[in-house]
């Protein structure tokens, strides 16, 4: 569309004025010349209908005539992009009638995904002036530490007298020095002091890595954004990549980092065109180096400053809750201030209950949450929420003890498992030759074929110019010969230059029938890692290249097999436990909150640091803000031990959560449970006999 169209209905009319006002801000000049909008901060709390708002605003765009391809949309998680793709489409189309859904029909913004997935994108059609090869590898983060781990047993710092970091801790030592663009020293002074005698030794471990990936032709995640960092920042590159976009929307910004906070600034450098939608209360990421000052001084960045929007009516909450919530976070030193208010009816004050300890916690969460069932509220609408991921341990064995189903977020993601990840390993070798990692794990699924063949096979492959040739001229293990024919003839057809894109999902097919025996070999319970594998093989269908296949599950991996299909339909009820961190975008009709004390909310880890306490303030915000109608706030009043006696009783005494004012604390209601109140409860008598067992007594003399 070149123009506004005629409207068939008020689109904004479901918009409070807020929201409204986040959605349609800009203007049309007089003379033409488009669609135009000044820098634009919306500052949305928790609950106040921020997908919506920015969808609306998207749509807006789109009806006043911004050209779809002009749009880029840039969200955290792929399903947030196509979740604001999908209402973008339906606003449009109940906006303009016939004519939207021919819009829609050609596919609304194409330019929108997340941070990850654009820069790939990006990457791939600018890959020559950056020296890349276009058919670059993206590596996931258990390629990326197995790389590292690789090269740190190349350099012999696996064998230290004194312990070197593992894998996973150098790669978080080297991705927040990426994020942050923070030196060495800093990061492990801040964040990983344990680590920080082995400086010289990351230092030159972390070089290699870089280097083995130049050689590979491979990304990691932090790479993607590296790489699009420092395209942009060479002025020519960075104005004609801007001049694709007349707007830019950013989903989550309290989320970003420095470096996606640089990529924003290098497209808008005035601010034109650029949106950005988050909040600061809810900014609990700085492990991963998001950096809450983004949002913070967003507006004071332009001149004239951006124009900030603040939504405050809340649709989640009772009143009584976000009483509690406003009350915690008004004792913030920094923020953009804002009172959450409700016009729901009704609710009580939270709950804040004392308990004597882990038990005690277990029982009374299991007593009310079973409560909430009998008078109608499912398990799926009640949720646990906790700090760490050990501290629900207990409650966890209450559940099973009670047999209560439950789902816990975290823990193995569905590419972690290893069958998949060995199907996948094939096709990422095909697509690129000089991926090591994909190689390696590749040649070792063949019997026989141990570290050491599997190093002189690439050897072999690399001195002759990665040319599948070379593979069936090398010599495999006796072990091995038998299956390397149709091995060599299966990375030949795959990898082969003949390959023809628009059929690739064939060659899952050829993949699985060629794993299959492996898996068996080398798996227990092979049937149920076959039906992942052929689930993965029906996702392949929606990807219209193998390299999106590869690189959208890699940049965006569902948590479970269930995922790639869409919502499950279960049958079955379940409680929710997650960590905060995990919980951050949910709601639940309860809420639970464990540990809510000194050591816990605020981590112990976070003392001394006024920044991260800040940050603790802001996770139990959090936390409190996903509760729709009743939520509970646990105290234990002492923690046991650990490594004692099972029968032992050393304990210590839990304090008030520093967070737990006295001012807040008139906006709950204060109780406690002890177990022995409930046994006390559960065996009181109901007879009202008496018995004189004085007199009793008196005539045995």
């Amino acid at each position: 569309m070149g123009h506004a169209a005629e409207l068939q209905t008020d689109y904004l009319e479901s918009l409070n004025s807020a929201q409204r006002q986040a959605a349609a801000y800009g203007t049309r000049p007089a003379q033409g010349g488009g669609f135009t909008a000044g820098p634009l901060l919306v500052i949305a709390g928790a609950g106040t209908g921020k997908t919506m708002t920015l969808a609306h605003r998207v749509a807006h765009l789109l009806v006043q005539g911004v050209d779809p391809q002009r749009l880029l949309l840039l969200t955290f998680t792929r399903r947030a992009a196509q979740e604001m793709t999908r209402r973008v489409e339906n606003i449009v189309q109940k906006a303009l009638g016939e004519t939207g859904q021919m819009q829609a029909a050609r596919g609304t913004m194409p330019w929108s995904g997340t941070f990850h997935s654009i820069a790939n994108r990006l990457l791939r059609r600018y890959a020559r002036p950056i020296g890349l090869d276009p058919a670059f590898s993206v590596l996931d983060r258990g390629d990326a530490a197995d790389l590292i781990d690789v090269i740190r047993h190349e350099q012999g710092l696996s064998r230290k007298s004194r312990r070197f970091p593992k894998k996973d801790t150098c790669l978080a030592i080297y991705s927040r020095c990426v994020n942050s663009r923070e030196p060495l020293a800093d990061v492990l002074l801040e964040v990983f002091p344990w680590c920080s005698d082995w400086e010289q030794e990351l230092t030159i471990l972390f070089r290699a890595y870089t280097e083995r990936k130049q050689q590979n032709q491979s990304l990691d995640y932090d790479d993607l954004l590296l790489y699009w960092s420092y395209l942009v920042a060479e002025p020519e590159f960075a104005a004609e990549i801007g001049s694709w976009f007349d707007h830019v929307l950013v989903d989550e910004y309290q989320d970003t980092n420095v470096l996606q906070a640089e990529i924003l600034r290098a497209l808008k450098p005035d601010g034109n065109g650029l949106t950005v939608v988050g909040d600061d209360a809810q900014s609990i990421y700085s492990f991963r180096a998001a950096e809450v000052e983004n949002i913070l001084g967003f507006a004071d960045q332009y001149i004239p400053a951006a124009r900030i929007v603040t939504l405050e009516q809340n649709y989640r909450s009772t009143p009584a809750i976000l009483d509690m919530a406003n009350c915690l976070i008004a004792e913030s030193d920094r923020q953009y201030k804002k009172n959450l208010f409700s016009r729901l009816q009704g609710g009580a004050r939270p709950i804040y209950a004392s308990v004597e300890d882990a038990e005690s916690e277990a029982e009374f969460v299991v007593e009310t949450v079973l409560g909430n069932r009998e008078q109608g509220m499912a398990l799926k609408d009640q949720a646990v929420l906790f700090r760490s991921a050990h501290h629900s341990d207990q409650l966890e064995l209450e559940l099973v003890r009670r047999n209560i189903p439950y789902v816990k977020y975290g823990g193995l993601k569905f590419l972690e498992a290893a069958h998949v990840k060995d199907l996948l390993s094939v096709l990422k070798w095909a697509e690129n030759p000089r991926n090591e990692v994909a190689a390696f794990r590749v040649l070792k699924l063949l019997p026989g074929m141990g570290p050491a063949y599997a190093r002189r096979c690439f050897e072999a492959m690399q001195i002759a110019g990665f040319s599948w040739q070379a593979l069936a001229e090398f010599c495999p293990p006796a072990p091995a010969k038998a299956e390397w024919p149709s091995f060599c003839t299966l990375m030949s057809s795959l990898g082969g230059a003949t390959l023809d894109e628009n059929q690739w999902q064939g060659q899952l097919t050829a993949v699985r029938h060629w794993y299959q025996p492996q898996l068996e070999r080398i798996y227990d319970h092979a049937e149920t890692r076959h039906a992942d594998l052929e689930q993965l093989e029906q996702v392949s269908a929606r990807y219209a290249t193998r390299e999106r296949f590869l690189t959208e599950l890699t940049l965006d991996p569902p948590s479970a097999s269930g995922d790639l299909s869409g919502d499950p339909f279960l049958d079955e009820d379940y409680l929710v436990l997650s960590t905060v961190h995990s919980a951050k975008g949910q709601e639940w009709k309860s809420v639970f909150v464990l540990n809510v004390s000194d050591g816990n909310f605020p981590s112990e880890f976070a003392t001394g640091k006024p920044e991260a306490i800040e940050e603790e303030r802001r996770l139990l915000y959090v936390a409190i803000t996903r509760a729709k109608q009743s939520l509970h706030l646990m105290a234990p009043l002492r923690y046991h031990v650990t490594q004692q006696r099972r029968d032992g009783d050393k304990h210590v005494y839990g304090a008030r959560s520093r967070f737990m004012t006295d001012r807040l604390m008139e906006t709950v209601e204060a109780k406690f449970f002890g177990r022995r109140d409930a046994e006390k409860l559960a065996l009181r008598p109901r007879s009202d006999k008496r018995i004189n067992v004085g007199e009793k007594l008196r005539q045995m003399w």
